[in-house]
């Protein structure tokens, strides 16, 4: 990892940066094929790709009762402690979240409102393969149980021994199904059914790009949350921040996967080379140090040197990253000066991981620039809404000629006609 101006960086460079590719295109061919073969045989694809990709032999798909002996019997009271502080803190932040309906009189007789209303039946994915992860479970079950969603079924792949934590957080969580499937064929299953899992309405949850690649596939024919890559953080600071904290965020997400793309972009070239040495200083002896360093080697990622603050955020706004870490005197008016970003975490005692896990906010997030279309998964993904309207005889002719006027203006005679009829019938009365 090395200083780079923002001034300077060349056209392949901006494009790594800006253009970060998840793999999921190169992945949709083969992906397809697994979609299709589920959706057409069921179970029977399930477990042929199961034991091809997984390399496991999976008896009952469903796994609901080894998520509960796996809560009480199989995770220590610590990691039970932890995964029950962490969906209390979720459900607390999302419970905030949930939407009221409302109807009121916006002129005399013309009474509007939306009403909103769960989802019946969701899917949530949660990611295994080189990391377990027990926190996704939390984020993607527990918004949707505090919507009102009915039923909720989790997939997470399959291992000769599945991971207690994963199958405890699970359960703890509140999901009504649990099912030991894994990457695009669990998607797949989930999204059209098989003899053992009901179709749901929608997927949600974060996974490889596998994962993503089916989720693009089944877009359509139902629901997904958005098409999430790599896992990215971008840290915004000025000469006040501590490099070897801006290092520790830098060496945490690139943890995550050898695609990973962090960041860090500063005015202050002293902290600029320290945050190299640092990261180099944090990096050695690491239980994932290989995966750490092809992270810290690709192209999206580096540390940047802005000639202000200003070009730092503008930059920012520009990479819309998932995690923005904000390590600056006065984090507060930066933060009113950024549109862009999934999730921000604000001073020297915030990082990443505290979202990760237990603050509250929800750790499925946009990546490859999605924080400029939108955010991250929240109890609005497990509702939809109703608009709602009544018209008394005073409403209606107040809206009348308004009505009838664009009606015939697009050729919609009876539209038209449908208002005057009850303005005669009105009038007959």
């Amino acid at each position: 990892m090395d200083v780079n101006e923002i001034a300077d960086l060349g056209t392949e460079r901006r494009a790594a940066l800006f253009e970060r590719d998840a793999g999921v295109e190169g992945a949709r061919d083969a992906v397809r094929e697994v979609v299709e073969r589920v959706r057409e045989e069921g179970d029977v694809a399930v477990r042929e790709f199961t034991e091809e990709f997984d390399d496991v032999t999976v008896g009952n798909l469903d796994v609901g009762d080894d998520a509960e002996r796996a809560y009480e019997d199989r995770v220590s009271d610590d990691v039970r402690d932890a995964i029950d502080a962490a969906v209390a803190n979720v459900r607390e932040f999302h419970e905030r979240q949930v939407p009221e309906d409302w109807r009121e009189e916006f002129s005399p007789g013309r009474e509007l409102g939306r009403r909103f209303r769960p989802l019946s039946r969701v899917g949530v994915y949660a990611p295994g393969g080189t990391a377990a992860y027990p926190s996704s479970a939390i984020m993607g079950v527990v918004p949707a149980k505090v919507a009102g969603v009915d039923q909720v079924a989790v997939a997470t792949p399959p291992a000769e021994e599945m991971n207690p934590a994963t199958l405890a957080a699970v359960h703890a969580a509140g999901a009504d199904e649990v099912y030991s499937i894994g990457g695009a064929q669990a998607i797949a299953a989930l999204a059209y059914g098989t003899e053992s899992v009901p179709r749901v309405q929608k997927v949600v949850g974060p996974g490889s790009k596998w994962v993503t690649a089916a989720k693009a596939e089944v877009r359509g024919d139902v629901d997904i949350d958005f098409l999430a890559g790599p896992s990215e953080v971008l840290v915004l600071a000025d000469d006040t921040a501590d490099p070897a904290l801006v290092a520790a965020e830098l060496v945490a997400q690139a943890e995550h996967d050898p695609d990973a793309s962090v960041v860090a972009v500063t005015d202050d070239a002293d902290l600029a080379d320290d945050v190299v040495d640092a990261v180099a200083a944090q990096v050695d002896g690491r239980d994932r140090e290989s995966t750490i360093r092809d992270a810290l080697a690709n192209d999206a990622s580096g540390v940047l040197l802005a000639r202000s603050m200003s070009e730092a955020v503008l930059f920012a706004n520009e990479y819309a990253a998932e995690h923005l870490v904000v390590q600056a005197d006065d984090d507060e008016s930066l933060l009113d000066r950024v549109d862009n970003a999934g999730s921000v975490f604000l001073g020297p005692n915030t990082p990443v991981a505290a979202g990760d896990y237990a603050s509250g906010t929800n750790h499925v997030l946009p990546t490859n620039g999605g924080a400029k279309r939108h955010g991250g998964l929240s109890v609005d993904a497990f509702v939809r809404s109703t608009t709602v309207q009544r018209l008394d005889d005073t409403g209606l002719r107040d809206l009348a000629d308004t009505i009838t006027t664009l009606a015939e203006a697009e050729g919609l005679e009876a539209h038209a006609e449908s208002v005057r009829k009850r303005l005669d019938r009105a009038e007959g009365d």
